[in-house]
C-alpha cells in the first residue's frame, strides 16, 4: 500500500537530539523518515511540501501528567471519572476504559502542538490505577494508545488523607497511606512468587487463584511500568524515594512541589521528576511553598525534569505556557522544551513512540510561530500519526504536489 509522503521544508528545526538546524527539512509517512540539514535528505519524492518559512518544528509536545478524558471539560459528575474514591486501593482500573476522546481537552491540545498526553487516575487513592500516554485525537481510545498501561499511579500526604477521614476509614495519616501501599506491594510480590513456581514447576506447585489487583502490580514489579507517586511535600518525596528503593521499583515523583528543599535526595536517588502545575491559587496546604524556583533549581542539578499541567487544574492548551513561565523564572530555555518533547517521554518510557524527531518513531510534529517557550509563540499546524490534523488557515504555509 503507498504511502502519502509529506515534507516540511525550511524549517527552523529543533529535533530534540542535539543542535538546532536552520532551514530544515522533515521527511514522514506516519513515522518520521529523515529531519535534518536540506543536503542529507534521502531522495524521496514527496506527495505534499509544506514550506514553512523559516518557521520553528519540533515534535509534538507531550504532558507527562494530566487527567484528560477523565475529569471532562463542563460535565461535572457525568464526566468526573477520575477518582474511584470507594476503595483506598484499586491497581486494577484502567484509565483507558474512563478516557473520553470527545472530551474538549482533546481537540483543544492538537490547537496548541500537543499531541500525547499520559493521562490516569488522581491522587484520592493511595493507590490509584494505571496510567495511560495515548494521542489526542481519535473517536475510539484503543486507537489512541500509545502505552497502556504506562505507569501506576500512588499519591502520597493530604489528598489520600483527607478523603478517608471523611469517610472515618483508613487511610487518615501518612502512616496508613505507606502502610497500605507496602501491603499491596508485599502481597502482590508473594503472588508473583506462586505464580513463579507454577509456571517452571506446574506438577509440584499450586497455581495461586486470580486476584485482578495482584495481577494488576506484576508490570510495576517486573519494572516494565513505573510508579507515578503524587507527592507534594518533602517528607512524602522522601517516603516514595524509600518505598520504591524497599521494593526496588521504577518510579517517578509527580508534582515535586517541594523538591527544591531534597534536590540533594532527588540527584542522589538520580529520580526523574514531573513537576506542575504551578502557576494558581495554592489551594491547599502541601503547596504553601510552591515556586517557579524548583523548575531551575531541579533542571540545574542534572535531573530529567518534565512539566506537566496536571488537566484539568492547567487545562491541556496552556502546557506551552507552563513551559513559558519556567523559562521566565529562569530555566534554560532548551532544557523548558525538553521537558514538554524528549525529557517528558523519557520520564514516561515512552521514548522508542515519541518525543523527538528521530527516524522511524511517529510523525508528530507541531510548527510554531516561534519556539514554543516563547510568550507569543503560536502553534500554525500539528500532524499525529502523520496527518495534518491543524492548520491555522490564516497563515500563508505552502502547500505543492
Amino acid at each position: 500500500m503507498k504511502m502519502n509522503i509529506k515534507m516540511i521544508k525550511n524549517a527552523r528545526l529543533f529535533i530534540m537530539t542535539g543542535a538546532e538546524i536552520e532551514n530544515g527539512t522533515v521527511i514522514f509517512d506516519d513515522k518520521i523518515i529523515y529531519a535534518g540539514a536540506p543536503d542529507g535528505a534521502p531522495g524521496i519524492d514527496a506527495d505534499e511540501v509544506y514550506d514553512v518559512h523559516g518557521m520553528i518544528v519540533t515534535p509534538g509536545l507531550i504532558d507527562a501528567h494530566c487527567h484528560a478524558g477523565m475529569f471532562e471539560d463542563s460535565m461535572g459528575f457525568e464526566g468526573d471519572d477520575g477518582n474511584e474514591d470507594t476503595d483506598p486501593v484499586t491497581p486494577q482500573l484502567r484509565a483507558i476504559d474512563g478516557i473520553n476522546p470527545f472530551d474538549r481537552a482533546f481537540p483543544d491540545a492538537v490547537k496548541a502542538g500537543v499531541t500525547t498526553v499520559v493521562t490516569g487516575p488522581g491522587s484520592a487513592n493511595p493507590v490509584g490505577g494505571q496510567f495511560a500516554a495515548v494521542k489526542t485525537c481519535g473517536s475510539c481510545v484503543d486507537d489512541m494508545i500509545v502505552k497502556a498501561p504506562c505507569a501506576m499511579k500512588m499519591a502520597l500526604g493530604e489528598n489520600p488523607k483527607t478523603v478517608y477521614n471523611e469517610k472515618n476509614q483508613a487511610p487518615a495519616t501518612r502512616m496508613g497511606t505507606a502502610a497500605l501501599i507496602r501491603e499491596l506491594f508485599m502481597e502482590a510480590a508473594e503472588y508473583k512468587e506462586k505464580l513463579e513456581k507454577y509456571e517452571s514447576d506446574s506438577e509440584n506447585n499450586d497455581k495461586p487463584d486470580f486476584d485482578i489487583k495482584l495481577d494488576a502490580m506484576l508490570p510495576v514489579l517486573s519494572r516494565a511500568i513505573p510508579v507515578k507517586f503524587h507527592a507534594h511535600r518533602a517528607d512524602d518525596i522522601c517516603t516514595a524515594i524509600r518505598i520504591a528503593k524497599e521494593f526496588k521499583i521504577d518510579f517517578t515523583i509527580e508534582h515535586c512541589t517541594d523538591g527544591e528543599r531534597v534536590a540533594d535526595v532527588l540527584v542522589r536517588e538520580n529520580a526523574p521528576v514531573n513537576l506542575g502545575p504551578t502557576f494558581g491559587d495554592r489551594s491547599k496546604i502541601e503547596l504553601k511553598d510552591m515556586s517557579y524556583g524548583v523548575y531551575k533549581a531541579l533542571s540545574d542539578r542534572g535531573l530529567s525534569v518534565s512539566i506537566i499541567t496536571d488537566h484539568p487544574e492547567i487545562t491541556i492548551e496552556n502546557l506551552p505556557f507552563c513551559a513559558v513561565m519556567a523559562v521566565k523564572h529562569g530555566m534554560d530555555k532548551y532544557k523548558a522544551l525538553e521537558a514538554i518533547t524528549s525529557s517528558a517521554a523519557q520520564n514516561c518510557r515512552i521514548d522508542d513512540r515519541v518525543g523527538t524527531l528521530s527516524a522511524g518513531k511517529d510523525a508528530d510534529i507541531a510548527v510554531f510561530t516561534k519556539p514554543p517557550t516563547d510568550f507569543d509563540a503560536e502553534c500554525v499546524m500539528t500532524f499525529i500519526n502523520g496527518r495534518l490534523e491543524h492548520k491555522d488557515s490564516a497563515l500563508n504555509i505552502g502547500l505543492s504536489e
